[in-house]
């Protein structure tokens, strides 16, 4: 990658470039934001002649990097600019503070350490800068627009600077001349005239001030690497999140927006409004702008390597959503794909919801919804066939069940558009995530929490056989899921099991919930089966063979959990359960084996929660 690493003076070079608009932002830098303080500091740095860092430019004009630029903050837009020749990608808090103090003829617009707003005029405090044992940052003084410090609610003044004379008579010089030659000069004789009778010491003063302190300022240099315009995007992206000393993380979204918008393309305004949409559908409200733009660089890269096998293009195109891939993209071709894929999310969410997930905490995978929407957006017409979409479903289980989508998962994305979609359309061979993907039964003890995927989709799974509420006559629907609060719930209670020794291994583990209402939840209590279950019998006004069939509709043996008998239920619903992921993968479970617990696994008593404290005792 081509760059230079000139020292380039602060004043001559960098600033009044920056003034004069030929070195500006790019469009997906954040804004300006450090405060008075911080500001101060970096005064006190370059008026020692400290290092502060190196700046890194782009050169504009590149055939693969054109952002949307912006001036940077406190330089004035109404007078005619320079065309931008570099771009800050990194130091741009550095510069702005340095430009706003010291160049930009106007009071600095900057925030106190509670972010309240402020504007500050930066004096240097002559005496204590020429005092060797001086602090140089105690030297740095801020004052408000007026140049007027005062105390007690505005009543009393400690610090008048609103003229030349009051500047001179304190040894108070204002920074925001130091690159102006003619009004140093001016204000250095108000200064020394403004003692007559030691004149001569008061330049001799002067003469040492400007010397030692003014010098480091005019002298600075700053080191500088300018990467040349023949950088390519990706490589733009990658360097400024390496570089950036504010740690701010770069996503793709964000330079492709840059670049867009060199085209007068609004591609955050778009998205938006998309993203409103999709929003409608409450298991689509954790998907990312990254997400849509993977989408729409699997279905593009595919659509140039369709071109390549039919002979329009010469080198054969890789499909993927790979950074680089996305940055790649034109303007065209996201205004061509962009209402497809929102098209495929949109039936996405329709697809998750009859798999019984309603909601954006139980999507097992985010990530896998990029994939799902695509392939549908790929078969075209014919997608929603049963032949088709059952394919579909027994690919989507295996990547829930067989935890395929928690790493760098680009590539994977990639095989499965073209695998799924082949296998859907033509048969074949399965798809790699159908062939490789398996279930080790020693999983379900260790799945506890809505931080596994599998433990989301074995979720989903309990719910989608048709099963209903055991107090109220509802089916679990995406209606009575949200109206009746339905979640994952405990069978035997955390109370019980804590008084009957039961291990916290099973009682935390899936096997031991499943979905029920929060007042069938309220009912169980910390209360035995043997106990709640007639409980809820009379509060549901039916008979026990009906709160059997609805116990047993959730893969539970009732005569066992009745009896108490956690040993017998346990080992019963885990072979239930497995049989269930054997059906929902197409494939038989691996052989069990010793389950890897966690690192934060507890199998000391857990803290009850409000839910699990015992109801008053009901006789059936």
């Amino acid at each position: 990658m081509p760059f230079d690493s000139p020292d380039l003076n602060l004043g001559d070079d960098l600033l009044k470039d920056v003034g004069s608009g030929k070195i500006r932002l790019p469009d997906f830098q954040r804004d300006w934001k450090w405060d008075v303080d911080r500001i101060a500091s970096l005064l006190a740095s370059v008026s020692l002649g400290y290092p502060v860092g190196v700046v890194m430019l782009l050169e504009t004009g590149g055939s693969d990097v054109q952002f949307a630029t912006r001036l940077v903050s406190g330089v004035a837009d109404k007078q005619e600019k320079l065309s931008a020749e570099r771009l800050i990608l990194d130091g741009q808090q550095r510069l702005t503070a340095l430009y706003q103090a010291l160049a930009c003829g106007e009071a600095v617009k900057t925030q106190d350490t509670r972010k309240k707003r402020l504007e500050r005029w930066f004096y240097l405090d002559m005496e204590i800068a020429l005092d060797e044992d001086g602090d140089r940052e105690a030297a740095i003084v801020s004052v408000p627009p007026d140049r007027v410090v005062r105390d007690n609610f505005g009543k009393d003044i400690l610090l008048d600077l609103s003229t030349t004379e009051l500047e001179c008579a304190q040894e108070m010089f204002p920074l925001g001349r130091i690159f102006d030659g003619p009004a140093v000069d001016s204000w250095m004789m108000t200064y020394v005239q403004h003692d007559p009778e030691h004149a001569s010491e008061r330049l001799e003063r002067w003469s040492a001030f400007k010397q030692n302190v003014l010098g480091n300022f005019t002298g600075y240099t700053v080191p500088v690497i300018v990467l040349r315009k023949e950088t390519p995007r990706e490589a733009v992206c990658t360097v400024f999140e390496k570089v950036n000393t504010g740690g701010v993380v770069l996503d793709v979204f964000e330079l492709l927006t840059a670049t867009f918008a060199a085209s007068e393309f609004d591609l955050r305004d778009d998205w938006e409004n998309r993203r409103k949409r999709l929003d409608d559908h409450k298991v689509l409200r954790g998907l990312q702008s990254t997400d849509f733009l993977q989408a729409i660089s699997l279905l593009a890269t595919l659509e140039r390597r369709k071109a390549w096998k039919a002979g329009i293009s010469d080198k054969p195109p890789a499909v993927s959503c790979k950074r680089r891939d996305i940055l790649r993209l034109t303007r065209s071709e996201y205004e061509y794909w962009a209402p497809k894929v929102e098209a495929g999310f949109f039936w996405a969410a329709t697809f998750l919801t009859g798999e019984m997930i309603f909601e954006a905490r139980d999507v097992p995978y985010r990530t896998q919804m990029v994939p799902l929407a695509a392939i549908h957006v790929a078969l075209g017409a014919g997608a929603e066939t049963i032949g088709k979409v059952e394919k579909i479903r027994r690919w989507y289980w295996c990547g829930v069940l067989g935890e395929l989508y928690g790493g760098a998962i680009e590539t994977r994305f990639a095989n499965d558009l073209l695998q799924v979609a082949e296998w859907c359309t033509s048969g074949g061979n399965e798809p790699i995530s159908v062939y490789e993907s398996s279930f080790d039964p020693g999983r379900l003890l260790t799945l506890r929490t809505r931080n596994s995927a599998a433990y989301k989709g074995i979720y989903a799974l309990l719910m989608k056989g048709g099963s209903k509420d055991w107090l109220y006559d509802q089916d679990i629907t995406i209606a009575s899921h949200h109206s009746l609060a339905v979640d994952i719930h405990h069978i035997f209670p955390k109370k019980w099991c804590a008084d009957f020794k039961i291990d916290g291994l099973r009682r935390e583990s899936i096997v031991n919930k499943t979905a029920i209402s929060a007042a069938t939840n309220r009912k169980i209590g910390g209360r035995a089966p043997s106990k709640y279950l007639p409980a809820i019998r009379l509060e549901a006004e039916t008979t026990l063979d009906e709160i059997r069939r609805r116990v047993e509709q959730h893969h539970i043996d009732f005569e066992r959990l009745a009896a108490d008998d956690f040993d017998g239920f346990f080992n019963d619903r885990r072979q239930r359960l497995l049989d269930l992921i054997t059906i929902a993968m197409g494939k038989p479970v691996s052989e069990p084996s010793v389950p890897t617990l966690p690192e934060d696994f507890d199998l000391e008593d857990e803290e009850l929660s409000d839910t699990d404290v015992a109801e008053e005792e009901l006789v059936a």
